[in-house]
C-alpha cells in the first residue's frame, strides 16, 4: 500500500477517534474510554507507515487536518455545529494547504 493510502487510513481513524473522545465524559465511562484509545492506536498506526514514505511534517499535517476537516464536517452534519462563512473559509484554507503539501511532498 502507498504511504498516500496509508495516510489517507490513518487520517480516517483519526476522524473517528475524534468523535469517540466526547463520550468518554472527560474518561470516566469505561467503554467509551477504552474505545477511544483503541480508535487512537489505530489511527497511530498507519500514520507510521505513512512517513516511511512521507515526509513527516506533511504527513503530520495532513494527517491532522484530514482528522480536523472530518470533525468539522460531522460537528455540521450531525450536531448543528454552525456553517457559517467565516468557518468555511478556514475549512477552505485547510484544503488549500494540504494540496499544496501534496503537492511539494
Amino acid at each position: 500500500m502507498s504511504g498516500w493510502a496509508w495516510l489517507l487510513l490513518a487520517g480516517g481513524a483519526e476522524v473517528a477517534f475524534s468523535q469517540s473522545i466526547r463520550p468518554t465524559d472527560g474518561f470516566t465511562r469505561p467503554l467509551p474510554t477504552v474505545v477511544c484509545f483503541v480508535l487512537a492506536a489505530l489511527a497511530i498506526y498507519p500514520l507510521t507507515r505513512a512517513m516511511k514514505t512521507i515526509p513527516v511534517g506533511t504527513a503530520y499535517t495532513v494527517f491532522t487536518a484530514i482528522g480536523a476537516l472530518g470533525a468539522v464536517g460531522l460537528g455540521i452534519a450531525l450536531s448543528g455545529d454552525p456553517a457559517n462563512a467565516p468557518r468555511l473559509a478556514g475549512i477552505a484554507l485547510v484544503v488549500v494547504g494540504v494540496i499544496v503539501l501534496q503537492r511539494v511532498g
